[in-house]
């Protein structure tokens, strides 16, 4: 999702009591303009990830909050409420500590990256299993990280 504008950033501000009290985090807002209509995209995540039923509750509360007030002005809209979704960056512990045993690439403040699995993470870094081998990754260190889809991967009680 873009940068967020001024609107976003008061929508944002509203929007994140209504999710939090559905147990969601609000992740991202972002408010496009779409012809005649703009386009409100909101992602929302949980600890397990969310149903369609998380997402349609979302919607609805998202919903109620921008009717109650004058958020969106007079201009027609269209709401989008959605998931997280895999090809966003991890930027957020609770991001790491979600995707635990998934393989992410890392790409390191210092121009290098490293490939590896979400191991043990905590508020100031995550443990990575690379090749067999645990590295410690600050935060601090780390300039973009994505998961990585793995198609083939098999289990391990498989």
């Amino acid at each position: 999702m873009s940068p967020i504008s001024p609107d976003s950033s008061r929508i944002t501000e509203a929007l994140g009591q209504p999710l939090s009290a559905l147990s969601l985090d609000l992740e991202a807002v972002e408010l496009t303009p779409g012809g005649k209509k703009r386009v409100l995209r909101v992602a929302v995540d949980k600890d397990g990830g969310v149903s369609l039923d998380d997402i349609a509750e979302a919607a609805r509360a998202v919903s109620e909050e921008l009717d109650s007030g004058d958020l969106m002005g007079e201009q027609a809209y269209t709401l989008e409420v959605t998931s997280r979704g895999v090809d966003r960056p991890l930027t957020a512990p609770r991001h790491w500590r979600r995707n635990h045993d998934r393989l992410v690439r890392v790409d390191l403040s210092d121009g290098s990256q490293v490939t590896g699995r979400v191991g043990s993470s905590d508020d100031e870094g995550v443990t990575l299993d690379v090749s067999g081998t645990d590295r410690r990754v600050a935060y601090a260190e780390v300039a973009k990280a994505l998961v990585q889809i793995e198609f083939n991967r098999k289990s391990e009680e498989g």
